[in-house]
């Protein structure tokens, strides 16, 4: 990523006066925060295109993803100028917007014409709005993402594993459809030699520092109709986030990890699934949609030798979310540049460019295109997740929301600590002092 080069101070009147007037544009530039991804790759790959177009060149700014949070929200609170604009999670959003740390976008969509309806409806519910669902807009939904599972297509199909499976659950190995039907596949599995040596069922997310076990678990809890509140009223959470179903999708989600992940996966999250994959360690893994442009690239297990497939139902269909908006940070002294950022990545031209480097682009002129479901072979899968996903909560205090459930999950799935029942009792009453915390209850 080159950067543009300062001008030097000592510069000569009659050098200068030859030199003719600069360009304002060119020595204009931006800084986009992120995380440390592929896709923050591709994006910097796009947005040669607004260098070429505008003059304003462009840096970056990527952290890890263990480390994104923690860095991004710290500089947002501290009223720091590093980011004109941030692609922030969508957990983000409620806090962002009611502290001030992004601009309002409503007055400028409105002036340059860029409609929310071309986008894809969850994403603008995720990612944009504050209040939920309200028409007021904070972000324009940069990257749609969810959590996918990706499979050994080549182990799949070979016949004496094919028959094997069957003699034992009398179905074909097949990418399942139900969570159980994981779980079989993943014992399946979980020890058997292949290629001379010893593999193992699933990988699947059990990080305790930051949001990893949450995402993961909750994609099991969706399946099973979790709810955090009562849809009928807000903040009341007995008989929901402690459910009988709630209760019984996260002791399927110990049992899947003790039964079928790999030894010592005790604190595992994107990046430890990728390389467990792609070592051949593992039969299947969970992780967001994101990644699976560069496994499909990857000379040793991509190709024809992959599958993939939507996170699989169990009572209901639905999918962990992921994806971010991208906004004006408040702080920024480049806030009008920053605009003129956002209204060239909204455009149709630009979104179809973006989903063909690696981006998950969810305009409507991108995935409504006749031709999308087989651009990709996870685009299909990616299209159907979109349309059922559910978020972690968005509220101001996401952060000691999101630390309780990270607790409480970590302790019981991976430490062993008491029963599922208990583990969804004690969430539910950290989550009750939160929001008495914040006067919501």
């Amino acid at each position: 990523m080159k950067k543009v080069l300062a001008l030097a101070t000592a510069v000569s009147a009659a050098a200068f006066a030859f030199a003719g007037p600069v360009d304002e544009a060119q020595s204009k530039e931006l800084t986009l925060c992120w995380a440390a991804w592929d896709p923050a790759n591709a994006l910097v790959e796009l947005s040669k295109d607004f260098t070429a177009q505008s003059g304003i060149d462009m840096k970056f700014e990527f952290v890890p993803w263990p480390n994104f949070a923690d860095r991004m929200l710290n500089e947002l609170n501290s009223g720091g100028k590093l980011c004109d604009l941030l692609i922030g999670d969508s957990q983000w959003i409620g806090g962002s917007a009611e502290n001030g740390h992004y601009v309002k976008l409503n007055a400028f969509f409105d002036k340059e014409d860029i409609s929310m309806e071309n986008f894809l409806p969850a994403t603008v519910y995720a990612y944009s709005t504050w209040p939920k669902g309200s028409p007021n807009y904070w972000a324009l939904p940069a990257m749609g993402d969810a959590l996918g599972w990706v499979y050994r297509k080549d182990w799949f199909s070979r016949p004496e594993l094919q028959a094997d499976f069957k003699a034992k659950h009398g179905r074909d190995l097949a990418p399942p459809a139900t969570w159980s039907e994981l779980k079989e596949v993943a014992e399946f599995f979980q020890g058997r030699e292949i290629d001379g040596k010893k593999v193992y069922g699933a990988a699947i997310f059990t990080e305790r520092g930051s949001e990893g076990i949450t995402m993961g678990a909750t994609a099991a809890l969706y399946s099973w109709g979790f709810e955090y509140q009562n849809p009928d009223k807000p903040y009341d959470m007995d008989g929901f986030v402690n459910s009988a179903a709630a209760v019984e999708a996260l002791d399927f989600y110990k049992d899947l990890y003790k039964c079928c992940t790999p030894p010592g996966y005790t604190d595992s999250y994107m990046q430890e699934g990728l390389d467990a994959f792609k070592s051949g360690q593992v039969a299947m893994m969970m992780n967001w949609f994101a990644f699976f442009p560069g496994l499909y690239k990857d000379p040793v297990v991509g190709g024809e030798r992959i599958g993939f497939f939507v996170n699989p139902g169990q009572k209901v269909e639905a999918s962990t979310l992921g994806g971010q908006g991208i906004s004006v940070v408040a702080y920024s002294d480049k806030q009008e540049e920053a605009l003129e950022y956002i209204k060239w990545f909204a455009g149709a031209d630009v979104q179809k460019k973006w989903w063909s480097l690696g981006g998950y682009a969810v305009h409507n002129a991108v995935v409504q295109d006749p031709g999308f479901e087989a651009s990709a072979p996870f685009a299909a899968d990616f299209l159907k997740a979109m349309s059922g996903v559910q978020d972690f909560w968005q509220e101001p205090a996401y952060a000691e929301l999101m630390l309780a459930m990270q607790k409480r999950f970590h302790d019981y799935v991976v430490a062993d600590q008491g029963t599922a029942q208990e583990a969804m009792d004690k969430l539910k009453e950290d989550w009750v002092e939160v929001f008495e915390d914040e006067g919501k209850l």
